[in-house]
């Protein structure tokens, strides 16, 4: 399996890429800019791209998306309840880089329990909403981790204080869907370090159950 984080664009995304050694198929979770980079990285393994996956819609995650589609053909993928944020994202990304790109094409959306493969690796999708309303976790059970989007952080939870964001449901999303998977499990977010499960679990100050959190 190849794995590879790419910290990309003004509000330092983690983008990575997951490829298969077997097939040399890979997908892409969260490109949030940088495509050049994110192609030259594909190309460096060996990969072909036929996945592109958003854990959300917000622009920070998906500005390199509709390039890396016509560069690859890959299908680009996103929860629908989180269209209405996709078809805002010009407006949502002026103030920070000025006029961006157009969006991406949808060409699948994700529902609960869809099974995302390249090769050997599969990616189950678990909705995780409360950041936004679309927000989505990527399990690989084989692999033993999840990439959380903007949902779980290490040592944090993502921002629920945006348009469409709802503490107690990202809460509750992380506690049914993330805290329920064995705490040897990494955690990988759209931002910052990696974690584990049993950490958070353990340790993260927004679980505990004086904030109203899962413990």
């Amino acid at each position: 399996m190849v794995l590879e984080t790419l910290v990309v664009g003004v509000i330092q995304t983690n983008c990575y890429i997951v490829g298969s050694s077997t097939t040399g198929q890979a997908l892409v979770v969260d490109p949030g800019d940088g495509a050049a980079t994110i192609l030259a990285a594909l190309q460096r393994h060996g990969l072909h791209l036929l996945h592109i996956v958003a854990t959300h819609a917000h622009f920070d995650h998906l500005l390199a998306a509709r390039e890396l589609q016509e560069a690859t053909g890959a299908a680009f993928h996103l929860h629908p309840d989180d269209l209405p944020a996709l078809a805002q994202m010009r407006q949502m990304a002026m103030a920070w880089i000025g006029a961006p790109g157009d969006p991406p094409r949808v060409d699948s959306v994700l529902g609960e329990g869809t099974v995302i493969s390249v090769g050997e690796i599969e990616l189950e999708v678990r909705a995780t909403p409360g950041h936004s309303p679309g927000s989505v976790t990527l399990v690989d059970h084989r692999g033993r981790m999840a990439f959380t989007g903007d949902a779980l952080f290490a040592g944090s939870i993502g921002r629920w204080d945006l348009p469409l964001g709802n503490l107690d449901m990202l809460l509750a999303s992380i506690r049914s869907q993330i805290l329920t998977l064995p705490d040897d499990y990494g955690i990988l977010p759209g931002h910052g370090p990696a974690s584990t499960v049993g950490e958070e679990r353990l340790t993260n100050p927004f679980l505990s159950a004086t904030f109203g959190g899962p413990r």
